[in-house]
């Protein structure tokens, strides 16, 4: 399945609360929209690729259960990126105080803040340069540190703020470094 891309202007500019409620509307949809307001309509996953971000996002809940240093998300989570767009990445993780300093009615709703980490698994009906776009747009937004997870390859491309990408291939396991200290995500689960 593919990804379909809808753009909407000049005829319609769904504005926050109309995207929120056609979301709302649609549940067995998965929507983003990008910078430019255009609507992307994703496919869901196959199972074996649900089946690994089931565990990626496991891996990261169980270590921020321990740590509690901020909240995880999964996939489902809309997030409300600076530039406009309206992103949910695989997995994400946020700083306590960031998500703290959210109103009530902010943390119900798509989060209007970038995540300051987060993941992309690349799934059979990802387009590579569209995620990698995507995940340039995340650290250009605000985020910390991303992984763009390539099972096909077993090649893993980090992304972190005013650094070149940095491509590892094949790791055992991946550090969450400054950015989630003690946190280590178990490749092998993820092949």
């Amino acid at each position: 399945m593919t990804a379909y891309t809808i753009n909407l202007s000049p005829a319609i500019a769904l504005s926050d609360e109309q995207f929120y409620q056609l979301c709302l509307n649609n549940p067995d949809l998965k929507f983003e929209r990008n910078a430019q307001g255009d609507l992307i309509i994703m496919p869901p996953t196959g199972g074996e690729t649900g089946n690994r971000n089931a565990g990626l996002t496991a891996q990261l809940w169980i270590w921020n259960e321990t740590y509690r240093l901020g909240i995880a998300f999964d996939s489902s989570t809309g997030f409300k990126l600076p530039n406009g767009a309206n992103r949910s990445p695989d997995a994400a993780w946020m700083s306590r105080d960031r998500w703290d300093a959210l109103t009530p009615e902010a943390q119900q709703r798509f989060v209007p803040l970038c995540p300051d980490f987060v993941v992309e698994l690349l799934s059979p009906s990802d387009e590579l340069s569209n995620t990698q776009a995507k995940m340039q747009e995340y650290i250009e937004n605000g985020a910390k540190l991303g992984w763009l997870l390539n099972r096909k390859l077993r090649q893993v491309e980090i992304y972190r703020p005013n650094r070149a990408i940095e491509i590892l291939l094949n790791p055992e396991f991946l550090s969450g470094e400054a950015v989630l200290p003690g946190f280590e995500l178990v490749m092998a689960m993820i092949w």
